[in-house]
């Protein structure tokens, strides 16, 4: 039987009783129903995975004992920075799970010409307070152990201007000839730029292309919705360079 696993947000050692967070206790208890006894799986973020009993719980929490450590690399060799155009509701939400599911190192959440979401202050921090909860689910479902790095939501012009990442820098453009068998094993890193629904506008593609030296990409001759270009255009990434070939 498949062991259940958990983030957990705080430094785990072995031969501890800890209580889990308020989620992760209510889905342990509610939703799961499981019992005193039940074995689990707890990772931190830090890369290692550890064995863990159920004891009971106390004001509602989870109660859970540490037993051994294991450490447990899935990392991708091929560190990708995703910089995505935010969509609506839960096409963001496919995008940031499966995302992760792919190997993915970082997200960037941008606003550019044609983002529909428009967020600011308090509801701007529910969101990517939500967004990390996403990424950690992935993270538990897929057998991660180190969570992909969450940045703050930036506009795109912030992004190009700033000190951006190392390595290969790509834009997608559905009316871009180049693609990826034409493009050199990047040494480093690779950063893909993806926009919202209506995607990227050709200045802002050209911006990127100016700016901050983005190369543009097609996928083929079809044009795909914000949330299946960068899906593919990871999983095409993770199958030439990364760890899927």
């Amino acid at each position: 039987m498949r062991l259940t696993r958990i983030y957990h947000p705080h430094r785990l050692t072995e031969e501890s009783d800890t209580g889990l967070e308020e989620s992760a206790s209510t889905h342990v208890l509610r939703v799961l129903r499981l019992r005193a006894g039940a074995e689990l799986r707890l990772f931190d973020g830090s890369g290692d995975e550890y064995e863990a009993i159920l004891i009971g719980s106390a004001g509602g929490r989870a109660q859970v004992r540490i037993g051994r450590r294991h450490a447990r690399d899935v990392e991708s060799p091929l560190a990708i920075t995703l910089a995505q155009g935010i969509s609506r509701g839960e096409r963001m939400d496919l995008t940031l799970q499966k995302s992760v599911e792919l190997g993915v190192q970082r997200i960037v959440p941008v606003v550019s010409a044609h983002t529909q979401v428009r967020l600011s202050g308090e509801r701007l921090e529910r969101r990517h307070h939500h967004w990390q909860g996403v990424i950690a689910s992935a993270c538990e479902q897929c057998g991660r152990t180190r969570l992909p790095e969450l940045l703050p939501v930036v506009t795109l012009d912030q992004w190009l201007d700033g000190p951006g990442p190392e390595g290969l820098r790509l834009v997608l453009d559905h009316r871009a000839d180049r693609h990826l068998r034409s493009l050199p094993h990047p040494d480093t890193a690779v950063t893909l730029l993806i926009g919202p629904e209506g995607g990227l506008e050709e200045g802002e593609i050209s911006a990127a292309e100016r700016r901050a030296g983005y190369i543009p990409l097609g996928l083929g001759p079809r044009i795909l919705r914000t949330e299946t270009a960068g899906l593919a255009a990871l999983a095409a990434l993770q199958t030439l360079w990364g760890d899927m070939g």
